[in-house]
């Protein structure tokens, strides 16, 4: 009998207990890689890190399925492969995490969640017919947009801010096509070993770009802080909450897993507070909790008209 409850308890915990703590770990570390980012980017060119972080997460993860011996992807699953690594890699991630070096991590984690409102946007512009709880979704998000942006009007007129805002809502927008195409262009391979790849052939593209471009700074030049923060961005946010990611949304409703999203830029605005003293205003408090609450709807009617 007690052996009976034993094993029904650890069942429990599996099903229920395990996959929820996966959840919280990637609702906060994934947070935490917007501060990662920025430390990173204090001493060293964005796309140098990004090239650098792609290049460590991808020899691992590489190495892991070799060692595995998965086979390798053939003849137009590479295509797909080398389109995602520009889009959600070198373009998304690169320009990301250049985006911060201008603005606040808090800042750069809520623009980085508004890309469900780009899909619904290229949506309307391909003629194709969307619920009315989308459009509501997005018109409350810009909303909030609105708000945030209140309290930095004057910060427009800095051209390196203009500059941040800017590729940041380019990365949102190149990892929202991403999102589509992978959707629409789903491999029939291993999708985690294409996840490696893609990283690894987008840290050459990238670290090719620094280099024609001589906008690169030597190896031996980095910090120790940067390198503590590539460290962090390879183990924290490419590799292990990753693997988490992968289990949560295998094991708990997509209502329940995709709250990660919300969550992280709370995270974000929070520890930039605290760490980099960045500024914690009630624009940015209202403003973000609206955008945040018509993402949920914007997501919410997506995945209610897959249904």
């Amino acid at each position: 009998m007690r052996t009976k409850i034993k094993n029904a308890f650890l069942s429990k915990i599996n099903a229920i207990g395990l996959p929820i703590l996966a959840l919280c770990w990637v609702s906060f570390f994934w947070g935490t890689t917007w501060l990662a980012s920025k430390e990173g980017v204090k001493h060293m060119p964005a796309l140098q890190l990004a090239g650098i972080r792609q290049f460590i997460g991808g020899i691992l993860y590489v190495g892991f399925f070799l060692y595995k011996k998965t086979p390798w992807p053939k003849g137009k699953q590479w295509k797909a492969i080398i389109i995602l690594s520009i889009l959600n890699f070198v373009l998304s991630n690169g320009l990301s995490t250049w985006g911060v070096k201008y603005i606040s991590s808090g800042l750069g984690a809520i623009i980085g969640a508004i890309f469900p409102l780009w899909i619904v946007l290229i949506t309307v512009f391909r003629g194709e017919k969307i619920a009315r709880l989308s459009i509501l979704g997005l018109v409350i998000s810009f909303g909030g947009v609105c708000v945030i942006f209140y309290d930095h009007l004057a910060d427009f007129l800095k051209p390196n801010f203009r500059f941040g805002i800017f590729i940041s809502l380019i990365a949102t927008f190149t990892w929202a096509f991403g999102t589509m195409y992978t959707r629409k262009k789903a491999a029939s391979f291993n999708p985690y070993f294409s996840l490696g790849l893609q990283m690894l052939i987008s840290s050459f593209i990238t670290l090719a770009i620094i280099g024609a471009t001589g906008t690169g700074v030597n190896i031996s030049s980095i910090p120790a802080n940067s390198w503590w923060a590539i460290g962090y961005l390879v183990i924290i946010g490419s590799v292990l909450t990753f693997i988490a990611y992968i289990y949560m949304i295998q094991r708990l409703p997509a209502e329940i897993n995709s709250i990660y999203a919300y969550i992280n830029p709370i995270v974000a605005i929070l520890l930039g507070a605290v760490i980099y003293g960045e500024p914690l205003t009630t624009a940015i408090a209202i403003g973000g909790s609206i955008t945040l609450c018509g993402l949920y709807l914007v997501n919410y009617s997506t995945r209610k008209a897959r249904i």
